[in-house]
C-alpha cells in the first residue's frame, strides 16, 4: 500500500464518535510499511490486504474520516480477525493493534445498539446470554457446568457423537469436538480458601479462576494451586472475584467489561498480595490492560494502575521466583506452542520455555512457527470455524514434525483448539499446561 494512500487522521475530523472508537494518535501511528504481514495468520493464509493488520487499519482511518461506511464489508474483515496480536510484535512503530481491533469492534456494537446497523434478533439474545447473563454468573456457570457433566456421564455425548447426527446440523458438528468436559467438582469449591505454603512462607499470591476455566479446566486451577504452595506460596482464591472480561472486551462489549473490571479490583486489590496470579493467557493479557479500560474512570484509573502493577502469569512469576522445590524426572519429549496473549499480548516467551528446561527427563523440541496462532482466539474458533481448522492443521503439521509426545501451551483455550486438532490431524500426542507438566513432576498431574 502505497504512502500516498494512507490518510492521517485528526481528532478534529472525527465526527461524534463512539468514546470505545479507534483513537486518531492510534490510527496515525501505522505507516503501512507491511512488516506486519507475514506475522498475521489470516494474511497468511488467505493472502489478502484487506485481511491484514495494515489493511485492517487502512479501513479503520477510511471510516474514522467518512471515507467507508461501516457497513458489512468493513465487519466482515474485522471480524476474521484472530486479534492475536502478532503484528504488535512485528510493528517497528509500536502501533497498539490490539487496543484498536477492540475499540473498533466496541464501535460496531454501540452502532448495532442504536440501530445505525443491523442487528438480528438472534444475535442480540445470544449477546445479551453469553456476556450479560452467563459468563459473570457463578450460579450459571455452575448449572451449565453440571448438565454438561451428566450429558457427559451417562453416555449421551458419545452416543450423539457415535451416531453422526451432528454431521445433520452443519457447523455445530465441525466445532463440537472443542467442547471440553466438564470437571466436577468445580473450582468454585475452592473460592474462599487459604492454601498455605510448603514450608517456609516466600509470598502470598492470590488466583484468579476466572469464569468457564472453574468448571472445564478446574483440575488445572488445583494444579496450578499445588505448584505455587510447593514453592513457598500462600494461596488466596478470593471470594468475591468474577470474570476478567477478555472475551467481552475482545467481542465489542467494552462497558461490560469495565462492570467486571471493577469487580475484580474491588475483590482483590485489598488484599495487598504480593501477586495476582493467572495460569490463562487470555485472561492474564485482559488484567494486565485494565488500566487502559479503566483510564477514563476517576474512580478506578489510580486502582486499575495498582492492580496491573500485581498481574503476573503463571509462568512469569514462577520463573521469576526461582523454583524452590526440585521437580522430579520425567522421561518425555516436549514441544511448546506460544500462546499468543502471552507472547504477543504480554511478550513473556522465555519463561515457560525455562521451567520446562528445568524438569529433568523432558527432551525440548522447538516448535516451527510456534508464533503463529492456532486458531483459538477466544470464540474464534467457533464463529469463524473454517479458518480456524485451516489454521490447526497447519499447526498439527509442524507438531507432528517435531517428533514430541505432548505438545505444552500456556492457555486453556490454547489447549482446547490443539486438542481438537490432534484428534483430527495428529499422532496421538497429549496437549498438557506448562503448569501441569511441572505438577506432575512433583506427583501430581498423571500422565
Amino acid at each position: 500500500m502505497a504512502a500516498s494512500e494512507t490518510h492521517p487522521v485528526a481528532a478534529s475530523v472525527l465526527p461524534n464518535r463512539n468514546a470505545d472508537a479507534p483513537a486518531a494518535f492510534d490510527l496515525d501511528k501505522c505507516v503501512h510499511c507491511g512488516l506486519c504481514l507475514n506475522a498475521c495468520p489470516t494474511y497468511r493464509e488467505l493472502g489478502v490486504e484487506m485481511d491484514s493488520p495494515r489493511g485492517r487499519v487502512y479501513q479503520m482511518v477510511q471510516v474514522a474520516t467518512g471515507q467507508m461506511e461501516m457497513g458489512p464489508s468493513y465487519i466482515e474483515h474485522l471480524d476474521l480477525c484472530l486479534a492475536c496480536r502478532a503484528c504488535e510484535t512485528a510493528c517497528p512503530s509500536g502501533v497498539p493493534y490490539g487496543r484498536m481491533i477492540e475499540a473498533a469492534r466496541a464501535e460496531i456494537q454501540s452502532a448495532k445498539a442504536q440501530s445505525k446497523l443491523p442487528e438480528s434478533g438472534a444475535e442480540r439474545l445470544i449477546r445479551a446470554l453469553v456476556f450479560g447473563l452467563i459468563l459473570p454468573s457463578r450460579r450459571w456457570l455452575r448449572a451449565i457446568g453440571a448438565l454438561l457433566w451428566m450429558y457427559e456421564a451417562t453416555g449421551l455425548r458419545s452416543l450423539v457423537q457415535g451416531c453422526g447426527v451432528l454431521k445433520l446440523f452443519g457447523k455445530l458438528g465441525r466445532i463440537e469436538p472443542l467442547s471440553p468436559s466438564a470437571e466436577m467438582p468445580t473450582f468454585f469449591a475452592s473460592y474462599g480458601r487459604i492454601f498455605p505454603a510448603e514450608g517456609e512462607r516466600r509470598y502470598r499470591v492470590a488466583i484468579l479462576g476466572g469464569c468457564i476455566a472453574n468448571i472445564f479446566f478446574a483440575r488445572l486451577h488445583e494444579a496450578t494451586v499445588r505448584v505455587l504452595t510447593a514453592n513457598g506460596c500462600e494461596v488466596h482464591v478470593p471470594e468475591n472475584q468474577t470474570c476478567c472480561g477478555a472475551l467481552h472486551a475482545h467481542s465489542g462489549e467494552r462497558e461490560q467489561a469495565r462492570v467486571l473490571a471493577r469487580r475484580n479490583i474491588d475483590a482483590l486489590l485489598p488484599g495487598d498480595y504480593d501477586a495476582i496470579i493467572s495460569n490463562t493467557a487470555g485472561c492474564g493479557s485482559a488484567l494486565k490492560e485494565y488500566h487502559e479500560l479503566l483510564e477514563h474512570d476517576p474512580a478506578y484509573a489510580e486502582r486499575a494502575k495498582a492492580f496491573v502493577a500485581k498481574m503476573r502469569d503463571v509462568n512469569e512469576f514462577l520463573a521469576g521466583i526461582g523454583l524452590t522445590r526440585a521437580p522430579g524426572r520425567i522421561e518425555t519429549t516436549v514441544t511448546y506452542q506460544d500462546s499468543c496473549h502471552l507472547l504477543h499480548g504480554q511478550k513473556i516467551r522465555n519463561a515457560p520455555r525455562e521451567l520446562l528446561a528445568q524438569i529433568p527427563g523432558v527432551a525440548f523440541r522447538e516448535l516451527p512457527y510456534s508464533d503463529i496462532c492456532c486458531g483459538s482466539a477466544g470464540v474464534y474458533n467457533v464463529v469463524q470455524d473454517e479458518m480456524a481448522a485451516a489454521l490447526i492443521e497447519r499447526k498439527i503439521g509442524y507438531a507432528n514434525a517435531t517428533g514430541a509426545e505432548i505438545i505444552a501451551t500456556a492457555n486453556p483455550g490454547c489447549m482446547l483448539q490443539l486438542r481438537a486438532g490432534v484428534a483430527r490431524h495428529g499422532t496421538g500426542q497429549k496437549v498438557m499446561h506448562v503448569i501441569e507438566l511441572l505438577d506432575a513432576s512433583y506427583g501430581g498431574t498423571k500422565l
